[in-house]
C-alpha cells in the first residue's frame, strides 16, 4: 500500500517541477521581452519637430497618405570621422535627403532625391541654443541642417516642396555601415566601372555584393561618376536603398529571432527620427504600414534641376517641372511621366540641364551645365 501511495506522490513532484519550470520561463522570457522593449526605446534619439516649428506649417494630407524627410548627416564625430574621413568641426550638413511619399492605401511610395547643391531660399530658423537665425536666399539646401538641424532641415524641405513632412528620419555614417552589416550586406550592379579616391570606392563594372563599409563608400562616391557632382552620387543611392528593401525581404528576419534582434538594435542604435516615431511601438507600427512595398513598388526620381545662373557649380529647380513633380505628391497622384522619363538610366549619365537663357545678372558664359561639388564634403 505505501509503495502504491509514493508512485503518484513521485508523479505530482515531477507535474509540480515541470510547472515551475514553465512558470520560471514565461518569467524569463517576459522578464527578456521587457530588457529588449526598454534596451531599443532606449536606443532612439528623437527631435521634437512640432514643437520647434509650431503650427505655421503645410497641413497633413487627409486621405492617409503620409510623407516623410528621410535625411543622411555628414557628421564626423565619433567613429564617422574614421569611416568617412575629413572634418566638419562640431557641425553637419545632410548629405542625402529623400522626401518619402507613402500612398493613402500604403502600397506604393514615390521617393524624391533632393540634390545637396540646389540653391534654395532657406526660412528663418532657430539653431541648437534657440538662437533665431536669418532667412537666406540662394542658400545651399543641405546648409538648413547646419545652421538649425533636424527642424530646419524638415522647414526649408517643407517651403521648398509645399509638403508636409510627417515624420523625419536620420541616420550618420556609422549607423548606415552597421545597418548595412546587420541585413547581411547589399548587392549593386555597377554599369561604369567606379574608382573614387576621396570615398576610397574602387569597383570594376558589374555585381558586387558589398559590407557596411564598402556600401557607404558606394552611396558616397561622386567623383567616380558622372560629371562628379551629387547628381551621379543619387543614382546610386536610388540603386542601394532598393537593393536594401530587397535584402530586408529576404533575410526571413521575423522567423529568425536572433536576427531580428541584430537588426532592431543596430537600427534603433543608427537612427534620429521625430517624437511622433521615438519608440518601438511606433516604428513597428510604421513598419507594418509599409510591409507591402518592396524594390516594385518603390519608385524614385531625382528633383528635376538645372545649373544654376550665375554660379555653374550649383543647381536649382527647373520648372515647371519641380512645382508638377510637388504637386502631384500632394494629390496623391503617379510621378509625372515627364518627370520620370527624364531620369538617367545610367549614373555617369547624370547631369544637370543647363538653363534655357541665364538672366541678364547673370555674367557671361554660366550655362555650361557642371554643378560639380566645390567641397568633397
Amino acid at each position: 500500500m505505501a509503495e502504491h501511495q509514493r508512485v503518484p506522490n513521485r508523479r505530482r513532484r515531477v507535474l509540480r517541477l515541470a510547472a515551475c519550470t514553465l512558470a520560471a520561463l514565461v518569467v524569463l522570457g517576459a522578464g527578456a521581452a521587457g530588457y529588449a522593449y526598454y534596451r531599443l526605446n532606449g536606443n532612439i534619439k528623437s527631435v521634437d519637430i512640432d514643437a520647434r516649428l509650431g503650427t505655421a506649417r503645410p497641413p497633413s494630407a487627409t486621405d492617409g497618405s503620409f510623407n516623410i524627410l528621410v535625411l543622411g548627416s555628414d557628421s564626423r564625430a565619433g567613429q564617422n570621422g574614421t569611416l568617412a574621413g575629413g572634418d566638419t568641426g562640431d557641425t553637419a550638413r545632410s548629405d542625402t535627403a529623400m522626401v518619402v511619399h507613402v500612398n493613402q492605401d500604403h502600397s506604393r511610395a514615390e521617393v524624391v532625391s533632393i540634390p545637396r547643391d540646389t540653391l534654395v531660399t532657406r526660412p528663418e530658423c532657430t539653431d541648437a541654443t534657440g538662437r533665431p537665425t536669418p532667412a537666406a536666399k540662394r542658400a545651399m539646401y543641405n546648409s538648413a541642417y547646419e545652421t538649425g538641424g533636424a527642424a530646419c532641415a524638415v522647414k526649408t524641405t517643407e517651403q521648398l516642396t509645399g509638403l508636409r513632412m510627417d515624420h523625419y528620419v536620420e541616420i550618420d555614417f556609422e549607423g548606415f555601415a552597421r545597418v548595412v552589416d546587420a541585413l547581411g550586406g547589399a548587392t549593386v550592379t555597377t554599369t561604369v566601372p567606379i574608382h573614387d579616391q576621396d570615398s576610397g570606392l574602387d569597383l570594376a563594372a558589374g555585381v558586387h555584393h558589398l559590407d557596411g563599409k564598402q556600401a557607404l563608400a558606394f552611396v558616397r562616391t561622386r567623383h567616380g561618376v558622372g560629371d562628379g557632382s551629387d547628381l551621379g552620387r543619387i543614382e546610386l543611392q536610388k540603386q542601394m536603398v532598393k537593393s536594401l528593401l530587397g535584402q530586408a525581404g529576404g533575410t526571413g528576419l521575423f522567423t529568425n529571432p536572433v536576427k531580428l534582434w541584430s537588426v532592431g538594435d543596430t537600427l534603433t542604435r543608427s537612427i534620429t527620427t521625430d517624437s511622433a516615431l521615438a519608440s518601438v511601438n511606433s516604428l513597428v507600427g510604421l513598419a507594418q504600414e509599409l510591409k507591402g512595398i518592396g524594390p516594385d513598388q518603390l519608385s524614385m526620381v531625382t528633383l528635376p534641376v538645372v545649373t544654376a545662373p550665375g554660379d555653374p557649380n550649383r543647381v536649382v529647380p527647373q520648372e515647371p517641372q519641380a512645382d508638377q513633380l510637388w504637386a502631384a505628391l500632394k494629390a496623391d497622384r503617379a510621378l509625372p511621366e515627364a518627370v520620370v522619363a527624364a531620369q538617367p538610366q545610367n549614373p555617369a549619365q547624370a547631369t544637370p540641364t543647363a538653363p534655357a537663357k541665364a538672366p541678364a545678372t547673370a555674367p557671361a558664359g554660366t550655362a555650361r551645365p557642371s554643378a560639380k561639388a566645390t567641397t568633397s564634403r
